[in-house]
C-alpha cells in the first residue's frame, strides 16, 4: 500500500494557473477580474417542470446543419473530457466546467477547428456541462467514470438554452408556435401532438435523432399538473388501491382478477426481424447498402418500441385515474436478466427475451412520476415478501411454486388459486398495510408520498 506522502498532491493556487495557461492552452479569465471565482452549479429540476417531446421533419439544409451539430456536441464533449483527464494524470491540474469553456473558445478561435464556429456557442456549452454533470455523478458514485461519445454508440443530440431558440407562439393556436434554432432561418415544422401551455415558453430544447432517422425535439417547460380528485371506495372514505402483478403469462394481473395480456411484440415480428438481419449480413461493411439496411432495422425496432410504449401509457394512465393507492412489487430486474450458463442457457436466453419485451421497468417509471403528477401514492413492495405461495385467504404459507405452475391449492383452508391473482391480492394487502403505517405517522393534513418503498420505510417515517 502506498504511503500517503507518496502520493502525488493535487496543484493549487498561481503553478495551477501557470500549467493551464502554458501546457493546457486555457486562457486566464477575463470578465470579471475582482470577483472570485464561483464553482458552476447545475440547475435542478424544479416542481412543476415537464417536458414535452414532439417529432419534426427537417428540411435538407437544416438536417445538414443539425448533423454539423451533433458531430461538433460530440467533438467537445471527447475533447473536454481528454483535457481533463489529461490535466489530472500529467499535472495533477483540477479542470472544471468554467476552464473547459475558455479552452472552448480558443477552439473556436483556432484555423484548424474553426468548422466549430458554424456551431451556437451555447450548444456546445451545453456538451460541456452534460460533461461536469457526468464527473460530478462519478464523484458521488452514481454512475462510472464518463467514456468517450462515439457516433455508432452514442445518440446524436443537442441542448438550446433560452438564448439559442427563438419561440413565437401562435395566437391562434395557443401553446403552438414557430421554433427557430440558432444558426438556422426557417422554423421547424414540428408535429404538436399536443399544445404546451398556453403563454409559457420552454426553458430548453433538447434536439435528437435515433437510428431511425427520425427528429425530435424535446420541450422542458414550467408546467402546473392539478392533482386528479381523490379516488375512494364506494360508499367509504377508505382510499381505492388494486395490486398488480407483472408477469410473462400476462403482462399485468390486478387483485380483482383482471388481466392484461403480453402483447410479445419482439415474437411477433422476429421472422421480419430475422429477415432484415440476414440481409445485413450479406452487406459489404462500410457500404451505402449496409447503411440502409441498417436503418431499416433501426425502424422496426423504433416501430416495436413506439407500441409498446404507447400501450404501456394507456394501461398505465388508465390504472393511475381509477385508483388512489396502486401497489407493485420490486423486482430486481437486472438480476433477472442475467445470462444463463450449462445446458439451459437457452431457455435462460428466451426468458430474457420475454422480460426485455414485457418492459417491467418502463411501466414501473411510468407509474412513478403519473402518481407523483395526479396525487397518487404508488407503494412498492418488498421484493422478498411471498406473495405468490402465501395464501389470500388464510394467510398461510405454502412451498416454492415452479413457475410452470399456474394454480395451486391451500394445504390449510382448501382454497384453489390462481397464481398471478393470488399474488395481486396479497401485494395489495401488504402494500395498504405500509401506506396506513406511513399516513398514521403524518401530521394532520398532510398527504402521504407519491412513493412508499418498503426497503426505504425507516427513512420515510423520519421524514414524517
Amino acid at each position: 500500500m502506498m504511503d500517503t506522502a507518496d502520493q502525488p498532491t493535487r496543484v493549487a493556487g498561481d503553478e495551477a494557473k501557470r500549467i493551464k495557461r502554458e501546457a493546457l492552452g486555457i486562457a486566464d479569465r477575463k470578465k470579471h477580474h475582482g470577483r472570485a471565482a464561483v464553482a458552476m452549479k447545475s440547475r435542478a429540476k424544479e416542481p412543476g417542470t415537464q417536458q414535452r417531446v414532439y417529432r419534426f421533419y427537417p428540411t435538407p439544409s437544416q438536417a445538414e446543419q443539425l448533423e454539423k451539430t451533433f458531430g461538433a456536441c460530440r467533438w467537445v464533449y471527447n475533447e473536454g473530457l481528454a483535457l481533463r483527464v489529461g490535466a489530472w494524470e500529467r499535472h495533477r491540474v483540477s479542470v472544471g466546467f468554467a476552464e473547459t469553456c475558455r479552452a472552448l473558445t480558443g477552439w473556436r478561435q483556432a484555423s484548424e477547428t474553426s468548422w466549430l464556429r458554424e456551431v451556437s456557442s451555447t450548444v456546445l456549452q451545453q456538451s460541456l456541462r452534460h460533461l461536469d454533470g457526468a464527473f460530478t455523478r462519478f464523484f458521488k458514485q452514481l454512475a462510472k467514470y464518463p467514456q468517450r461519445k462515439a457516433k455508432r454508440r452514442s445518440r446524436d443530440s443537442a441542448t438550446y438554452v433560452r438564448t439559442g431558440f427563438r419561440w413565437a407562439e401562435d395566437p391562434e393556436r395557443p401553446g403552438t408556435g414557430l421554433v427557430t434554432l440558432a444558426k438556422q432561418t426557417v422554423p421547424l415544422d414540428v408535429r404538436w401532438s399536443r399544445p404546451l401551455p398556453a403563454g409559457v415558453t420552454p426553458v430548453t430544447l433538447s434536439v435528437t435523432r435515433d437510428r431511425a432517422g427520425r427528429y425530435f425535439v424535446a420541450m422542458l417547460v414550467e408546467e402546473r399538473i392539478d392533482p386528479l380528485p381523490a379516488a375512494f371506495v364506494p360508499g367509504g372514505r377508505a382510499p381505492k388501491a388494486v395490486g398488480i402483478d407483472l408477469g410473462l403469462a400476462a403482462l399485468v394481473t390486478l387483485d380483482d382478477g383482471t388481466k392484461v395480456d403480453h402483447p410479445r411484440l419482439l415474437k411477433k415480428y422476429e421472422r421480419e426481424l430475422a429477415r432484415l438481419q440476414r440481409g445485413l449480413h450479406r452487406k459489404t461493411k462500410g457500404s451505402k447498402n449496409r447503411g440502409k439496411a441498417r436503418e431499416r432495422i433501426a425502424r422496426l425496432y423504433a416501430l416495436i418500441s413506439d407500441v409498446r410504449r404507447d400501450m404501456l401509457d394507456q394501461l398505465t394512465t388508465r390504472l393511475v385515474r381509477e385508483n388512489q393507492v396502486l401497489v407493485v412489487e420490486d423486482l430486481a430486474i437486472m438480476n433477472l436478466l442475467r445470462p444463463g450458463v450449462g445446458k439451459g442457457r437457452r431457455r435462460k436466453a428466451r426468458l430474457s427475451s420475454s422480460i426485455i419485451d414485457a418492459a417491467w421497468g418502463e411501466l414501473i417509471r411510468q407509474l412513478r412520476y403519473k402518481c407523483a403528477w395526479y396525487g397518487r401514492t404508488l407503494v412498492i413492495v418488498d421484493r422478498f415478501f411471498p406473495s405468490t405461495r402465501r395464501c389470500s385467504d388464510c394467510h398461510a404459507k405454502g412451498p416454492s411454486l415452479d413457475v410452470s405452475v399456474r394454480e395451486w391449492t391451500c394445504a390449510e383452508c382448501g382454497a384453489v388459486h390462481d397464481r398471478d391473482v393470488n399474488a395481486a391480492r396479497n401485494l395489495r394487502e401488504e402494500g395498504m398495510r405500509l401506506y396506513w403505517l406511513v399516513a398514521s405517522a403524518l401530521p394532520p393534513g398532510r398527504m402521504p408520498p407519491s412513493v412508499i418503498k418498503a426497503s426505504e420505510l425507516a427513512d420515510v417515517l423520519l421524514a414524517a
